[in-house]
């Protein structure tokens, strides 16, 4: 965490940092890339851009929100993300980082730490009060959340953000090493192909030379040999730009640069306002009643994830004993 402890400061990244960020990206992708000449020079302008990137992200105020089972009925952000006041405590001792941080450090009341969750919005007909008038079979939006997560846990705010940061950058890191798998799998999915196209291009010669030109076109046969032997060049340049991009640690740069370049497209934080009814349910400015209205903030990584996302503060007395778990995990089987 050292080395990122300066992530989140509001002056331009150092040199210092710079260098750091890249030597632990080169370690987490391929340490031989330090055997390249000046690698962290061909690096530095990408990784800088994306600690920019990261930093112009931790700019948007997240206040901390106390996970107690009492905040359920106080806090309109607690009181969104969760059902009930009893799903407080079991998502705080279903979270195996949490518990080891507290088991770490003994002498710590509280953590602090990221929050995620999967928010899902369904169409449902209710009921809606209208004035005087009480209406059923009303077109709604109900909104909830589920798969609650909670991750890097520090001891102060600071702490936690430095360790989300962290596991930002490496997460990138990660995106760019499954390039590299990828682009190593296109490379043996067009070899085979390669080797099949060959097979059937000796077939269709050994039939234009053999019996097969009695009964069948000599001249169709041209045309389906010339038809492989076109897809044929196709694929083996295909496989060389794919075999040559992978196989130097000039392409293993290439995939990190690509990706730390454009940081914006893998990694980035939105926020929407959201007012929900004590029931879950969508509503409107103008609608009166009990109202949660919060800011609520969804982080994007890659393609395949997205999650709301809330920084949070645990007390370790909200924390469900090791007992009390087991006792559950019993009942419910």
């Amino acid at each position: 965490m050292a080395l990122f402890d300066r992530l989140f400061s509001k002056e331009k990244p150092d040199a210092a940092l710079v260098a750091e960020t890249i030597d632990a990206v080169v370690e987490a992708v391929e340490p031989k890339l330090r055997l390249q000449p000046r690698y962290w020079k061909k690096l530095e302008r990408c990784v800088r851009h994306s600690i920019e990137h990261l930093r112009s992200m931790a700019m948007q105020p997240l206040a901390p929100i106390t996970l107690a089972r009492a905040a359920w009925a106080d806090d309109p952000r607690v009181n969104a993300f969760f059902a009930t006041a009893d799903d407080v405590p079991a998502c705080l001792g279903r979270a195996v980082e949490l518990r080891r941080f507290f088991d770490q450090h003994a002498g710590v009341q509280e953590a602090f730490a990221l929050l995620g969750m999967k928010k899902e919005e369904r169409s449902v007909l209710g009921v809606d009060l209208k004035g005087d008038t009480l209406q059923r079979e009303v077109a709604q939006t109900q909104v909830s959340f589920s798969g609650h997560r909670i991750v890097a846990p520090g001891a102060t705010l600071a702490a936690a953000r430095i360790e989300v940061g962290r596991r930002m950058i490496f997460r990138l890191a990660q995106i760019a090493l499954a390039r590299v798998l990828a682009t190593d799998a296109k490379a043996t999915e067009l070899n085979q192909h390669k080797a099949y196209l060959g097979a059937r291009l000796r077939v269709l010669r050994l039939a234009k030379d053999g019996m097969e030109g009695i009964v069948k076109d000599p001249a169709t046969i041209d045309a389906e040999m010339k038809s492989i032997e076109r897809e044929l060049k196709e694929t083996v340049e295909g496989y060389i730009e794919a075999k040559g991009s992978l196989a130097t640690l000039e392409g293993y740069i290439g995939h990190i640069e690509a990706v730390f370049s454009h940081p914006e497209h893998h990694v980035c934080l939105s926020r929407t306002p959201l007012r929900l009814s004590p029931m879950g349910v969508r509503v409107e400015v103008e609608a009166s009643g009990p109202v949660n209205e919060l800011s609520l903030a969804e982080l994007t990584i890659g393609t395949d994830f997205r999650a709301a996302i809330a920084v949070v503060r645990c007390p370790r007395s909200e924390l469900p004993s090791k007992e009390s778990l087991i006792a559950e995990a019993e009942r419910s089987l």
